[in-house]
């Protein structure tokens, strides 16, 4: 057996957050670069589907090696597969779709950043996550920052296309919850799903709607930022669930307007405004309250029997017949404990708090 493994309770869960949030953030930019004009929901699916096939490939390509390091998929993880698909990939694109034709663009766009409240209140009062007030004060400052990127001058405006929108972030908000609950078994699969649903559901709505394909040159191009931009940023998002839980790697995920509005100034040349430099530095306090955050007291491990891709860390001292490579997934026990270090509600440590 190695020697356990001692890293800071920041990693790797905040840098795949981020990073989930960079990758994120950069497609509206490219988005806009390769689909001027193009109708949106056939934008969206081709960029699901980009997502779901490349990530397909992946797996395919990989096979028995992909599948040795990760947990996969049981029958007792379907159905919180299918209703975070359900919520994510068809209930939400189609209550935005319709509530976008009742409502300004400018009042969408503000109700969208219900999203990263609706998961972190889920997540709060539902599955009863610790939050504590230092977490909600930046996590109030990075949807600050995103509501005030997308004000326009408008206010919201409460109509059904209003209720419609918000209805779309719940959907979405639970998702991210559900995906949580599955969030121990291989990425790649759960996203390569959502990524495929998606985006049927998407071109198909966009068919529907008298939409036209794009040339393949440009499907193919969407495809790729679609990889990169969704499939890979999702996988990143699923893994950081694991380590961080769903209210933290939601607020930073809630960063990807700001990341998209720094891009879009790079690429597309647009203006730096003072409306940008406040919300950047609303995002960055709230970021800052994260990052600082110090969750440590002295905490019980009950008996615990699960499968997850792990090192063998303080939580994972169990023997092996044989050699092992690291990480690595398979069947194991945790024997009560109790000790005490830094840590975020992943998958160890979603205890309570009096």
């Amino acid at each position: 057996m190695s020697e356990p493994h001692s890293h800071s309770h920041l990693w790797p869960g905040v840098p795949l957050a981020l990073g989930s949030a960079v990758l994120f953030g950069a497609t509206p930019p490219l988005s806009k670069l390769l689909l001027d004009g193009v109708n949106p929901f056939m934008l969206a699916g081709l960029l699901y589907l980009g997502a779901g096939l490349g990530l397909a490939l992946y797996r395919l390509l990989r096979g028995r090696q992909a599948a040795a390091g990760e947990a996969q998929l049981t029958a007792g993880d379907i159905p919180w597969l299918a209703l975070a698909i359900g919520m994510g990939g068809v209930i939400a694109p189609v209550l935005l779709m319709f509530g976008l034709t009742l409502n300004t663009a400018s009042s969408s766009a503000l109700l969208l950043n219900l999203e990263g409240l609706a998961t972190m209140a889920i997540a709060w009062l539902v599955y009863r996550e610790n939050v504590d007030r230092r977490l909600l004060f930046g996590a109030f400052a990075i949807l600050a920052g995103a509501v005030l990127l997308s004000w326009q001058g408008e206010g919201v405006a409460f109509n059904r296309g209003a209720l419609l929108v918000a209805g779309a972030c719940l959907a979405w908000g639970i998702d991210n919850n559900f995906t949580r609950r599955i969030s121990a078994t291989d990425p790649v699969v759960i996203a390569m799903l959502k990524g495929l649903v998606a985006g049927v559901v998407n071109v198909g709505l966009a068919l529907a709607g008298g939409a036209l394909f794009p040339p393949a040159s440009v499907i193919a191009a969407t495809a790729a930022v679609g990889f990169f931009g969704i499939g890979v940023s999702l996988v990143m998002f699923i893994v950081a669930l694991r380590h961080l839980g769903t209210a933290r790697t939601g607020a930073y995920y809630s960063l990807a307007p700001f990341i998209g509005a720094l891009l879009a100034i790079a690429i597309l040349g647009d203006a730096v405004t003072l409306k940008l430099a406040v919300a950047g530095l609303l995002m960055g306090v709230g970021l800052w309250l994260h990052l600082s955050e110090h969750h440590e007291h002295e905490h019980d491990h009950e008996e615990l029997e699960h499968e997850h891709s792990h090192l063998h860390d303080e939580h994972h001292q169990h023997h092996h017949d044989g050699p092992v490579s690291e990480p690595h997934s398979h069947w194991h026990r945790h024997a009560p404990m109790r000790h005490r270090h830094p840590h975020y509600p992943d998958l160890h440590h979603r205890h309570g708090h009096g």
